[in-house]
């Protein structure tokens, strides 16, 4: 499934809004209805009132916030995207893979392995509900299966929305795909403290966030009128919030 999101990812043509769109509202979903509601289960200690994990939450969005200014490769303003985008067309019209973008490899990169160590916590899940009981490891595994098509989908199009080759992209689709099997073999080593892992999908949680609404949504929103970007943005978010629902 992490492949095939990968594959759609690349065959996006002139549709390129459209999947930007779409890749954001399973971000954000992935952030509302899956991270953060179990990094609170897993770290609900309060520091100064606010939950452990809330804060990492804020941690991980300022931390690549405060990269991205450092760097000076912040793109958020939809005015500048109406005077250049950053995908292209092919003279004889070939229309596939346009997810290329401009200046930070580094921050695609980043993101994709962020992605890819989520992707060792699904299987991570997996393992520990087996562990749990035959029915419960049924469950959560079919919802990371479903999960896995939009991890993949992010992966791609994030590390080529940054600048990085389509090998690069694809190398690292294929360390997505094998995470999942890697993190539900750890489960037979050792377990991972559940207040560790929760601290750790709070701050993932606010770094895809700032992902999704401050270069992702405004990058869709710029070539293309927003209509159309808008509804996939939703469509995206409702379907991370009935692979969710399903789960539960």
């Amino acid at each position: 499934m992490t492949l095939i999101g990968g594959y759609v990812a690349q065959r996006t043509g002139d549709r390129r809004h459209l999947v930007l769109g779409f890749a954001a509202g399973l971000m954000l979903g992935v952030v509302a209805f899956d991270l953060l509601p179990e990094a609170l289960r897993q770290a609900p200690d309060e520091v100064h009132g606010v939950p452990q994990a809330l804060l990492m939450f804020a941690a991980g969005f300022l931390a690549i916030h405060i990269v991205e200014r450092a760097v000076a490769i912040h793109r958020g303003h939809e005015g500048e995207y109406a005077e250049h985008t950053h995908g292209h067309r092919h003279a004889h019209g070939h229309a596939h893979d346009h997810l290329v973008g401009n200046g930070a490899p580094g921050i695609g990169l980043t993101a994709a392995l962020a992605l890819v160590g989520h992707s060792v916590m699904d299987g991570f899940a997996i393992g520990a509900a087996f562990q749990a009981g035959t029915t419960v490891g049924t469950v959560v595994a079919i919802a990371v299966v479903a999960h896995d098509f939009a991890d993949g989908f992010n992966t791609y199009t994030i590390t080529r929305l940054y600048g990085n080759d389509r090998r690069r992209a694809l190398t690292l689709l294929a360390a997505d795909a094998l995470a999942p099997v890697t993190g539900a073999a750890i489960t037979l080593l050792f377990t991972i403290p559940e207040q560790l892992l929760g601290l750790y999908l709070g701050f993932f949680a606010g770094f895809l966030l700032y992902l999704a609404t401050s270069d992702i949504l405004p990058e869709a929103h710029s070539p293309h009128p927003s209509r159309t970007t808008l509804l996939c943005t939703l469509a995206g978010v409702g379907f991370m919030w009935l692979v969710i629902g399903f789960a539960g």
